[in-house]
């Protein structure tokens, strides 16, 4: 198999607490599938491979904190087998949590959160010199997008952050879908230094991510 341009580990949500093992049929998982195949269709021809990845278990399970290790055996495992490679991590609520998390990690050049759990207190230093994005519909009642802005302006102290309001959203991410998968793209477009897509979310992500205000942008 060839070396790929770069890699993107797309990871789904779950619960607060379980010990239950993952299925392919669990619907976070399934929810992770247009997106994943939207971002694959934004860099055909890049050579930048796209991995949907699967936790062990549902839960994140208090100070286990258990799909964080889960994500960094992962990467080590792809800095391992592909030294050097640039990794976009791309989450989903809990899954979000868990990629922030993680990004400290050498291979990650760039976090995505989609509607993410991320509460009072969670550590934002990780972040330092990687590319970020947050989006949070308007309409989420499962997380928080007030405790997401508020961590957007603590990542803000370390590195740049695009922060999306999605106006209607929902957790599911299924109201204005293609929005939200659209985003998802073009946030990875961006983070590889691939050319623009065309739309009004490539537009909007484009130009928030190039603004220096601290400001969430409304889409």
């Amino acid at each position: 198999m060839a070396t790929p341009a770069g890699i993107v580990v797309v990871a789904h949500g779950g619960s607060e607490h379980s010990t239950r093992p993952v299925t392919a049929i669990d619907p976070p998982v399934l929810r992770m599938i247009p997106v994943a195949w939207a971002i694959r269709h934004a860099v055909r021809g890049s050579g930048v491979a796209v991995w949907r990845h699967r936790f062990e278990v549902r839960g994140w399970n208090g100070d286990q904190a258990s799909p964080v290790g889960d994500l960094n055996r992962l990467l080590d495992d792809i800095r391992a087998r592909y030294d050097g490679i640039a990794v976009v991590l791309a989450g989903h609520s809990m899954g979000a949590r868990a990629a922030f998390r993680a990004a400290g990690h050498p291979a990650v050049c760039a976090v995505a959160g989609l509607a993410p759990w991320l509460p009072l207190g969670e550590p934002a230093a990780q972040l330092a010199g990687r590319r970020v994005l947050l989006a949070h519909g308007t309409a989420d009642t499962v997380t928080s997008p007030a405790e997401t802005w508020a961590y957007a302006a603590r990542a803000r102290a370390v590195t740049s952050v695009t922060a999306l309001e999605v106006r209607g959203g929902d957790h599911p991410m299924l109201r204005r879908a293609s929005l939200w998968h659209a985003i998802s793209a073009e946030f990875t477009r961006l983070s590889f230094g691939l050319p623009s897509g065309s739309g009004p979310a490539a537009a909007a992500v484009r130009a928030a991510a190039t603004s220096q205000a601290s400001r969430t942008t409304p889409v």
